[in-house]
């Protein structure tokens, strides 16, 4: 009786990761299909981010279904996903900075996305409490790997926030430069992330 409260915790963390994924498959969609075709680079930006998102949340669970939540047991392989994720964010980094500067360059306006603002919209609403409840079961579960995911979660409410504001003040007062520079700002989280993705798979290396 007593794994039970426990099996409970672990089978809440689990469908919370299904649910992150499951949600930045189609934020990611819809960003990325909205962002064609309003030609909002920070949109395709937040699109492919989620899709990375994808990756590292199944790597989780997959950790998760495999070793449990409470060892944080790692492997070769999965040292070698979270390295490919790391290389991913950066390389998405270097391609969204590109485009934004591009843009900014050109002056290429970006077109209205009411899709685009309802997506993020949606995105600042759900991130802040999925946060919130990952980080209070990684605590009773004493999951290093939750609580990590925990704060990558609440770090795409941060960007969610300011893709909404690029695409709102573009919308709003005609601000063009606005989208490419929310995109900017992007860069600033991919690289952060994919820097800490990195110094994990190295440090584990280390530590074998």
């Amino acid at each position: 009786m007593a794994s039970d409260p426990r099996s409970l915790l672990v089978r809440r963390a689990l469908w919370l990761e299904y649910f992150t994924v499951g949600w930045n498959v189609l934020e990611g969609i819809v960003a990325i299909a909205a962002g064609a075709v309003a030609g909002s680079i920070a949109l395709i930006g937040f699109g492919l981010d989620s899709g990375i998102e994808v990756t590292s949340g199944a790597i989780l669970i997959w950790r998760f279904r495999q070793h449990g939540m409470g060892d944080d047991v790692e492997t070769a392989a999965e040292r070698r996903a979270v390295y490919v994720v790391g290389v991913t964010f950066l390389l998405l980094a270097l391609y969204v900075s590109v485009e934004a500067l591009r843009k900014l360059w050109l002056q290429e306006r970006p077109e209205e996305s009411v899709l685009g603002i309802i997506v993020t919209l949606l995105s600042l609403a759900l991130m802040p409490s999925l946060a919130l409840l990952k980080r209070r079961i990684a605590g009773q579960l004493g999951s290093r790997a939750l609580l990590a995911d925990a704060k990558e979660t609440l770090a795409c409410s941060y960007l969610s926030f300011t893709v909404l504001l690029g695409l709102g003040a573009n919308a709003l007062f005609g601000l063009w430069w606005a989208d490419p520079l929310a995109a900017l700002a992007i860069v600033y989280w991919l690289v952060r992330e994919g820097r800490e993705a990195l110094e994990e798979a190295r440090g584990e290396d280390e530590d074998d």
